[in-house]
């Protein structure tokens, strides 16, 4: 990896999603802020609650600019969404980076911090809608191919949306950055990869004996 110079950071969205602390990581392009967040499912939504923050790790799904996410009508998450500004977190661990010396150990990664006003959907029929889109998007057809959702499952399910306008990101790649001096110091340093891994599907034993697994369980891939 090779530190940027000064003309070369890219200017931010607002004040509060400019990266300071290595700043030299920092990503703010829309390109990059949806490809973090289309390789994973997993994300983190933080807010106060009660004078209290809270970050509660969920599944989510992204649609054109904005993301979302699900959870319990009654859940306290989502009576909270609406009342003040949320902060919505992806990180991906790509790698240990084993330096010289312990204070320049480091890890390669991706991550992106979205920042605003999140957005409840009341209606019912768009709350199905973007449910079926969170479920074909993670198996392509599964919708269809499941036990048709009832109404009351909707009504007790609520979904979120937030704009992914004000947005920052980190990355970084290669080999350790030691000290100078330290290249001469007989120690080994490198980079461990890490990658997450998609085994193969392991059936329901309660599965009816006729009901063959579809073709798109098979190809499911992160990202």
């Amino acid at each position: 990896m090779t530190n940027r110079t000064d003309d070369e950071y890219p200017e931010a969205p607002s004040d509060r999603t400019h990266v300071k602390r290595y700043h030299w990581l920092a990503r703010y392009d829309q390109e990059t802020v949806k490809a973090i967040l289309d390789a994973t499912p997993l994300a983190h939504v933080g807010c106060m609650m009660n004078g209290v923050p809270f970050v509660t790790p969920t599944f989510f799904w992204r649609e054109g600019d904005r993301v979302y996410w699900h959870g319990s009508s009654a859940g306290r998450l989502f009576k909270a969404l609406e009342h003040q500004d949320i902060c919505l977190t992806v990180s991906l661990l790509d790698g240990l980076v084993i330096a010289r010396s312990a204070y320049n150990f480091n890890c390669n990664f991706r991550s992106v911090m979205l920042l605003g006003r999140a957005e409840l959907i009341s209606d019912e029929a768009v709350k199905a809608e973007k449910l079926r889109n969170f479920v074909d998007g993670l198996i392509p057809g599964e919708w269809e191919r499941l036990r048709p959702v009832h109404a009351k499952e909707i009504e007790a399910t609520a979904v979120a949306s937030l704009s992914i306008a004000e947005a920052s990101c980190k990355v970084r790649t290669g080999p350790p950055l030691d000290d100078e001096e330290d290249y001469a110091f007989p120690s080994w340093a490198g980079v461990i990869p890490i990658r997450y891994q998609v085994l193969p599907p392991e059936p329901d034993p309660r599965n009816l004996p006729d009901v063959p697994m579809p073709e798109d369980i098979l190809k499911f891939r992160l990202g």
